[in-house]
């Protein structure tokens, strides 16, 4: 099967490379700035910069403008609709991690998805066309083709 077909090797392609994940999880909340992404990832300023220009690219994240009284503009980074979308993506790895890959004291992530109006915690399922939600046991990966 050509990768290109296959919609987790597309995924794979923008989301694959090291710290683009980070990035997006921390622009889901609420960091938005070049510099206060770069303090909260610490990663190495030309590797943020050209995995924020390849999210934008993607459409992942937009540039939006802001200044701050007698600074020149600067941009922010913020999510579009893709962006908030594969935050489910992201849902769903933090829900693997927890369970399959446990921090050493046992403690739950420190990333916890929650729904704003509520506050209640949320975590990803698997729902069929019905709204059943299917056991991830009984789902198989089908390729076309």
């Amino acid at each position: 099967m050509a990768d290109n077909a296959c919609g987790i090797a597309r995924g794979l392609d923008l989301l694959g490379e090291r710290w683009t994940g980070l990035v997006l999880r921390d622009v889901l909340r609420g960091v938005e700035r070049f510099t206060d992404l770069q303090r909260e990832l610490g990663a190495p300023p030309d590797v943020l910069s050209d995995r924020l220009s390849k999210l934008v690219a993607a459409g992942v994240l937009v540039q939006v403008l802001y200044q701050e009284q007698g600074q020149r503009p600067r941009p922010k980074y913020v999510a579009t609709a893709s962006g908030h979308r594969l935050g489910v993506v992201l849902a769903a790895l933090n829900d693997w991690a927890d369970e399959f890959r446990p921090l050493p004291s046992g403690d739950p992530s420190s990333s916890r998805f929650v729904d704003q109006p509520t506050g209640q915690l949320v975590h990803v399922a698997l729902v069929a066309n019905d709204g059943r939600i299917v056991d991830d046991a009984q789902v198989e990966l089908e390729v076309a083709g």
